[in-house]
């Protein structure tokens, strides 16, 4: 099935998620503050016809922002697009939000009749952009049949985690406390190295091999070893995350102190003006204390 699809946020997620539904064959808008994405989507076959004209035979609405506030603005602010919807369309949040907004944003969308899913995502900019992402999903049924034709032309897996929002939130919190001290210990462990006189490289070809490894290493590591910070996903996104993380955390009364030297080590990074890196640069706080030199892009 075929639908009418507004993407609203053409970020490194947001514009490979709008790729790929273009590419299943459905009707894309994409929206974006930036517009010179939003010309480079409508090039590659988006629709540049303006929402607002056509907003009552949208179908889905993909919502990948950064936080709650840009996805509450987006929904709910002046120019929401809930109200003008038609009941029985489905947004697809994307953002990575605490479970109790989640659940407040379905129940909100609830009262115009237009269903919602909790649908964080994980997999990076280019499984974004090849359609193979990984879903964390709760809502309601209706809300999961409305979604399957978007859900299956940007996932590879799509997990169905409860009949109500914020199931998929609460995982995406416990993956992103995973993914955020990866990172964080992945630099750790490089800058250990070079402090031993093992080479990034070196490091690489070693400990991707070993029971060291990780998915995070395998894939930011590299950044580091090429001196290459363009970011891919920034230092920025991991204070926001990781302080989500230690929100739910603090209301289920559980401790997680490795999570907050994390959040530490990135918190340090933006203080040090690194917050529009790739986050791989958080091994620059390290490198700073140790006193030693970093690869420099060639």
């Amino acid at each position: 099935m075929k639908n009418n699809i507004a993407v609203i946020g053409l970020g490194s997620m947001g514009y490979g998620i709008a790729s790929s539904c273009l590419r299943s064959g459905h009707l894309v808008w994409g929206l974006d503050t930036n517009i010179d994405q939003v010309t480079k989507f409508c090039k590659l076959g988006g629709q540049n016809s303006s929402l607002n004209t056509v907003i009552n035979d949208i179908d889905v609405v993909l919502v990948v922002v950064l936080n709650s506030t840009q996805t509450e603005t987006v929904l709910f602010g002046e120019e929401g697009v809930v109200k003008k919807l038609r009941s029985g369309s489905v947004v697809i949040s994307c953002a990575t939000v605490a479970p109790n907004f989640a659940k407040d944003m379905e129940k909100r969308c609830k009262e115009f009749g237009v269903l919602y899913l909790d649908a964080p995502i994980s997999g990076g900019s280019v499984k974004a952009a090849n359609g193979q992402l990984s879903i964390m999903a709760s809502g309601t049924k209706e809300a999961f049949e409305a979604a399957s034709a978007a859900l299956k032309s940007i996932s590879e897996t799509v997990f169905e985690l409860g009949d109500e929002a914020g199931a998929g939130s609460s995982m995406k919190a416990v993956n992103q406390l995973l993914a955020g001290v990866h990172i964080a210990v992945m630099a750790e462990a490089l800058t250990f190295g070079i402090s031993q006189g093992i080479s990034p490289e070196k490091f690489i070809e070693t400990i991707s091999k070993c029971a060291g490894t990780s998915w995070m290493l395998e894939n930011r590591a590299p950044h580091i070893a090429d001196g290459d910070y363009e970011p891919r996903s920034s230092i920025n996104i991991w204070p926001k995350d990781l302080g989500i993380v230690l929100d739910v955390a603090k209301d289920a009364k559980f401790n997680a102190p490795i999570t907050k030297v994390a959040l530490d080590q990135f918190s340090a990074a933006v203080d040090m003006g690194l917050g529009f890196e790739d986050d791989a640069a958080v091994a620059k706080v390290y490198a700073k204390s140790a006193k030693i030199s970093l690869p420099q892009k060639t």
